[in-house]
């Protein structure tokens, strides 16, 4: 899981093993393979970085935490 911040401002946590795209368009838009689209304030390569660092803690077995 990853938090992510929607456009005005609320926060919440995204399930990254659904994401199927993340496009800049200007906006950052997360597609989710349950065709659910978020529109968030983080850019692509943040978003990747957030996913990236959640997936090495899932297999350091350092237990699934939400990336700020």
């Amino acid at each position: 899981m990853i938090q992510v911040t929607r456009l005005n401002g609320s926060v919440f946590v995204l399930n990254a093993d659904l994401i199927e795209t993340v496009e800049a368009t200007p906006d950052t838009v997360v597609k989710l393979t349950t065709e659910h689209t978020f529109v968030v304030r983080e850019g692509v390569e943040e978003l990747v970085e957030r996913v990236v660092a959640y997936r090495r803690r899932i297999l350091a077995g350092t237990g699934p935490t939400t990336g700020a």
